[in-house]
């Protein structure tokens, strides 16, 4: 029996709560306990909206599950604090793809079965990544999806070497090189060339951009590798970080991005026994047909 569920509206999304008040509505009728906490406060005034709008801070201690209400995005941006309290995420797709959502608006009616107990868990592997300069570490992050270290804003070919700890990997000369989780396959790394990986996979997929090389492949590495991205010690092209497509990290020249699996996993609500290619060609697949026509 759930003991609380935490409802996150991104209220860019979804437009004045309306999603997120029908939601509330189900489950309680269920009666099912639930909060509402908004990850994202900018602009918008939720307390306007006729909902208690709680502290995420406060309301995570001792929630059973959240409820993100928004795209890939917002869950996300709320699996770093979900992951470090060990609680699930269930995805209400308000965007575009929603590759990660477990529902699409119209299947609300299905949260009915969250208080029945009916409903499964899927651990996706995360990122542990830090820059380290001159041997000490100055920046730190936790990604589900990937580690993007490419050129800043001037159009011009940057030099990356990686190396795992058994030596170096590869040389990469072009825009950057994204290192990615499984979930994080069909993403940006998806983008760059790299493969498909099923999400409940547990490994590396390193992922040249546009690179200059007929010869630069994509790698699939074990999970207990520890991966450094070096850059041109001698350098002078501008060239950042970004986690899960987060606020770009100026890289200095010599700095190493080291991308280790973190301890912490993402979990995620599963409410339909769906396998991995079914849901590849519903969203992905069939997507792009969508567009062509």
């Amino acid at each position: 029996m759930l003991k609380k569920v935490i409802l996150c509206p991104n209220p860019y999304r979804d437009t004045e709560l309306r999603v997120c008040k029908q939601a509330k509505a189900i489950l309680d009728e269920a009666r099912c306990p639930n909060v509402v906490c908004v990850p994202f406060r900018g602009s918008e005034e939720p307390e306007g909206y006729g909902l208690d709008i709680r502290p995420m801070q406060q309301e995570i201690r001792g929630a059973d599950m959240l409820i993100a209400f928004g795209g890939d995005g917002t869950i996300l941006h709320l699996s770093k604090t979900a992951a470090h309290r060990d609680v699930p995420v269930l995805g209400v797709n308000l965007g575009s793809l929603g590759f990660m959502a477990e529902l699409e608006q119209k299947e609300l009616g299905k949260l009915k079965n969250l208080c029945a107990g009916n409903y499964t868990v899927e651990s996706r592997m995360m990122l542990d990544v830090c820059v380290k300069r001159e041997g000490r570490v100055i920046y730190s992050s936790l990604g589900l999806n990937e580690a993007l270290i490419a050129r800043g804003n001037v159009s011009r070919v940057i030099r990356l070497h990686i190396f795992t700890e058994n030596g170096k990997l590869v040389d990469v000369a072009g825009d950057g090189v994204v290192v990615a989780s499984p979930t994080g396959s069909t993403a940006y790394s998806l983008s760059a060339g790299g493969p498909v990986v099923e999400p409940t996979a547990r490994n590396f997929v390193v992922s040249p951009i546009c690179a200059h090389s007929v010869h630069a492949n994509a790698y699939v590495l074990s999970p207990e590798r520890v991966i450094t991205v070096q850059t041109e010690a001698t350098g002078y092209k501008p060239v950042v970080l970004s986690v899960d497509g987060g606020r770009a990290f100026s890289l200095r020249h010599g700095d190493a991005v080291e991308i280790t699996r973190s301890r912490y996993d993402t979990k995620l609500v599963r409410l339909e026994n769906r396998s991995f290619c079914e849901v590849l060609q519903r969203k992905m697949l069939g997507g792009l047909l969508n567009h062509e026509e």
